[in-house]
């Protein structure tokens, strides 16, 4: 399968030919509606650094069963998901959260849904040593399994120029990051007919919905679209709606609670996929701002119909459910009660059955050629309300 990728530098792009993923791009180049992918000044793409990073993404022995990758819970397979609404992890135990895609994760300002890192190198480190997903102790067992594995030390020492008793977490994460950064998708039918000037590469239903998108569903307020580019996230973080029964009308005490569990020494990426409640504070775990109580990252929508189901905590299945939560102005329901905490502009939006069949219907055009057949497979698996296609 071909990846679209991008650069800020050069040198390593013959390692995206080694690694498979098709014909590179120039430097400075991105895929049709995307800036170029930013490059730490303290971790430079090379092809060495690239390769590795592939190799320890897929390696299950970074866990505590030997069963468990970052590919567990981001697959190729799945346009760099799981498919599930909360991910299996160590012995199969679940967390609390949906596993995010990958691709064009090197455009995020913050990591997680609730932001709490800021970047891929330091988000890398987090899963093996939570319990629910790697289950490891700590990052030790990782170093081991590496400086006793030849090829693994012959990897650092080409990536990095170093021997197998100086490798450190720190070197890992790089590596990780760094293969992270080819995964970069644009080139969507909604691209070649807003940037690329191709008037016939979105159908009549997708353009309507386009105009909706932008017009009454407001949905443009957070899926951000440029005049030449187009991340489809603010990289803000916004309270919707979704989850918030499980502590409502105990949103105050649940806050204090964490704050003081925290003040104890409690870890936060521990706690937000093991504790339910704690989970359900979004941002607010991290920032510790009241109006961020229950507020959550805006995801990208780029490969949004390959990627369901849906939120952080997977509750909507298909993109129907999404649309319909939206109308319903943060409900499942049109009677449902509301958060307390909802972000301003969370209102009805009236929208009619043809605009609703359209909006969806333009999200399917924000697909990558690359991963047409993920979304294919997923519409097979859960089809959405019945759209026109005209």
């Amino acid at each position: 399968m071909t990846r679209s990728m991008t650069c800020s530098a050069g040198p390593w792009l013959a390692a995206l030919l080694v690694l498979g993923y098709g014909a590179p791009l120039a430097a400075g180049q991105a895929p049709l509606g995307l800036p170029p992918v930013p490059i730490p000044a303290d971790n430079p793409q090379t092809p060495a650094k690239i390769r590795l990073g592939e190799l320890l993404f897929n390696d299950q022995r970074f866990s505590a069963d030997g069963k468990v990758s970052c590919a567990t819970c981001h697959s190729p397979d799945l346009a760099f998901t799981d498919g599930l609404p909360v991910s299996e992890g160590f012995r199969g135990q679940t967390g609390t959260r949906n596993a995010p895609t990958v691709i064009n994760s090197a455009y995020m300002q913050t990591l997680f849904w609730d932001g709490r890192e800021p970047d891929l190198e330091s988000q890398s480190m987090q899963p093996p040593i939570n319990p629910v997903e790697g289950g490891l102790a700590d990052h030790q067992p990782i170093l081991d399994v590496i400086r006793a594995t030849p090829s693994y030390r012959g990897a650092f020492a080409d990536a990095f120029g170093i021997d197998p008793d100086e490798i450190t977490m720190e070197h890992v994460a790089k590596a990780i990051a760094s293969f992270e950064r080819t995964l970069v998708a644009g080139n969507s039918a909604f691209d070649r007919y807003l940037y690329g000037g191709e008037t016939d590469a979105m159908t009549p239903s997708q353009i309507r919905g386009l105009e909706v998108f932008r017009g009454k569903g407001r949905c443009v307020s957070c899926h951000v679209i440029e005049q030449d580019q187009a991340l489809f996230t603010d990289n803000r973080f916004h309270n919707i709606g979704v989850g918030f029964k499980r502590i409502r009308g105990a949103e105050e005490q649940t806050a204090a609670a964490w704050i003081e569990a925290k003040r104890a020494g409690a870890d936060t990426d521990e706690t937000v996929l093991t504790q339910a409640n704690v989970s359900e504070l979004g941002r607010f775990a991290v920032s510790e701002d009241m109006t961020e109580v229950g507020a959550f990252k805006t995801p990208t929508l780029r490969n949004i119909a390959a990627t369901a189901p849906y939120m952080h905590d997977g509750s909507l299945a298909t993109l129907g459910d999404v649309i319909e939560f939206y109308d319903n102005g943060g409900r499942v329901e049109a009677d449902d009660p509301l958060s307390d905490f909802l972000s301003g502009g969370i209102r009805p939006l009236g929208l009619t059955e043809q605009e609703e069949d359209d909006l969806i219907n333009f999200l399917h055009a924000l697909t990558s050629p690359d991963y047409a057949d993920e979304t294919q497979t997923r519409a097979a698996a859960a089809p959405a309300t019945t759209a026109s296609t005209d």
